[in-house]
């Protein structure tokens, strides 16, 4: 089943999001190169696609996971969460309808 993950950053974030970003990317490479991304990206701090030193709000995982339970082990264990670039997030069933 697919599955939202939503994390939201802590304040002034972008330090330690761009140093997680290498070990974060990586963890979202293995589940892309399992065919198990759908999208994934950054919510920019401002109306912008490069937001510069305003940074990053948090972000969006859509991904094929057994379970919730699982998609919720995975963002757990993700370096954005362990090392403090997410205040917190959410995980919750995602059903796609388009495309």
């Amino acid at each position: 089943m697919l599955y939202a993950i939503i994390g939201y950053d802590v304040p002034d974030s972008l330090p330690r999001r761009l140093a997680m970003r290498p070990a974060h990317l990586e963890r979202v490479e293995v589940l892309k190169a399992a065919g198990r991304m759908i999208l994934a990206g950054p919510f920019p701090a401002i109306d912008s696609p490069d937001p510069g030193p305003a940074g990053f709000a948090g972000s969006l995982i859509v991904a094929e996971f057994d379970s919730l339970a699982d998609a919720e082990a995975w963002i757990k264990a993700d370096p954005y969460v362990t090392a403090g670039v997410f205040r917190h997030f959410d995980v919750r069933p995602f059903k796609q309808v388009f495309p």
